[in-house]
């Protein structure tokens, strides 16, 4: 992204900063910036001191984050009861692109953080989870698989396409005979010195492969290329063989078959095979593009998620927003509390931060109404884009907060009648939310300290 403005590549570290935090949110907290920024230069219009302005947001935050705490609700849930876990997912998602199959992408979160979690230390390792985009199909087609997905096919197209209780052999030593470290030359001077090294070459894949055989291996995955020689000799000892394997999925599969990664062929050994129940090679579309599916690992807790979409774009798009999704759930292992949607939260802590500048008596309480005015820019924002009235709307929220104390009233953004979003499920993650009114302040008193 080219930004010039030296503010807009801060809003844009800002939004990665919470996306690599959170993962989730990312609108919101530039909105807030961008509200915050826009009344702290009225602030400075009339004339109040930077450092006084940056004070009052300091103690504006915190009377929000505070608040945050006391309208939040706890989700219960479990690894047989996921329906919470699948509404947060399913709001997460209600911005997004893939609104045609919420529901499906929605469980597919779910599916794929539950089965990679760590419940007792309630974390979750992303590493466990690839994500693979292919295009073509359309979006209802993406699938969570138990296992890992290699975007290769098998070496040679007479190796068979399917191998079960498979010991495989992970390999980043290329087949081909060993060379020199330094710069070296060959000179052939006659017939007999070419076939003594055609036999050498040939004995060397031999050997190879005849280590490769002997340690028990059924299958091999290699991270380097290898000619037509050696793949010849592969078929004939019947070992399926995956070439070109990518740095980071050989990796995860190591980690899914708890195989060791081999760099030299005298050290195979029976115990460095991974192991895996299914090897099967699967063809997509009419384009004879295959894929290498590698299911019932050793260990369990790795999974892949096939994203299938009509072009790149839309794929590259749909794997953005289950990353989002996925750490909305990933969220709620880590703390299982949640604040009501459709900026019920902002409209809650506005009106308590407004309430709560009365009681100051310096200067600090015009910056921490203007924080509040800030807060109501996302109910705004959000009514606007839905095509409501936003005043009007805000308007009326805002009453039923005030009169009624229904803190968990937001902006009905699909028409549905309802306005508590407790009734149409709309839950963010608590730490979210924090993490937004934090960074968002943080970022706004950096640059009110800027001398310019």
């Amino acid at each position: 992204m080219a930004i010039e403005n030296q503010i807009g590549k801060l809003l844009v570290e800002l939004s990665k900063s919470q996306d690599d935090e959170i993962g989730d949110g990312t609108t919101g907290i530039v909105v807030l910036a961008g509200a915050l920024l826009e009344q702290a230069e009225e602030l400075l219009d009339r004339g109040i001191h930077p450092i006084r302005i940056s004070d009052g947001f300091e103690q504006a935050c915190k009377l929000a984050v505070a608040h945050l705490d006391t309208v939040s609700d706890q989700v219960p849930w479990s690894t047989s009861n996921t329906k919470e876990l699948f509404k947060c997912a399913k709001t997460s998602l209600g911005s997004k692109i893939v609104t045609k199959c919420h529901d499906q992408f929605a469980q597919m979160a779910v599916d794929a953080i539950l089965a990679v979690a760590d419940l007792e230390r309630q974390d979750v390792d992303f590493e466990l989870i690839k994500v693979e985009g292919k295009v073509g199909g359309e979006l209802a087609d993406s699938a969570v698989v138990r296992g890992i997905i290699i975007d290769k096919d098998f070496s040679h197209p007479q190796m068979p396409k399917q191998v079960k209780d498979a010991k495989i052999a992970i390999l980043t030593c290329p087949f081909e005979p060993p060379k020199p470290k330094t710069k070296h030359k060959l000179d052939i001077t006659s017939v007999q010195e070419f076939e003594q090294l055609q036999t050498y070459e040939r004995e060397t894949f031999a050997k190879m492969v005849q280590q490769v055989k002997d340690c028990g291996a059924t299958a091999v995955a290699c991270q380097w290329g290898f000619d037509d020689e050696a793949n010849s000799l592969l078929l004939q000892h019947n070992l399926p063989a995956i070439r070109w394997v990518g740095g980071p999925e050989i990796e995860l599969l190591a980690i899914a078959t708890h195989g060791r990664i081999v760099p030299r062929f005298e050290d195979l050994s029976a115990d460095k095979l991974g192991y895996a129940g299914t090897i099967r090679e699967v063809a997509y579309g009419t384009t004879n593009e295959n894929m290498i599916v590698v299911e019932d690992c050793a260990n369990a807790k790795a999974v892949t998620v096939l994203v299938r979409g009509g072009n790149k774009m839309i794929v590259d798009e749909a794997k953005r927003s289950l990353h989002d999704a996925m750490c909305v759930v990933r969220n709620l292992i880590v703390d299982n509390r949640v604040v009501y949607g459709g900026a019920a939260a902002e409209i809650s802590c506005s009106i308590a931060v407004d309430q709560a500048a009365d009681q100051v008596s310096s200067i600090e309480q015009y910056a921490i109404r203007s924080f509040a005015r800030a807060l109501d820019a996302i109910p705004m924002a959000l009514a606007e884009n839905s095509g409501l009235p936003p005043i009007e709307t805000l308007a009326k929220v805002k009453s039923e907060h005030i009169r009624h104390g229904k803190s968990s009233w937001g902006i009905d953004c699909m028409s549905t009648g309802i306005n508590d979003m407790k009734e149409q499920f709309v839950f963010d993650p608590l730490i979210s939310k924090r993490q937004q009114f934090l960074l968002a302040t943080q970022l706004v008193k950096m640059i009110l300290k800027i001398d310019d």
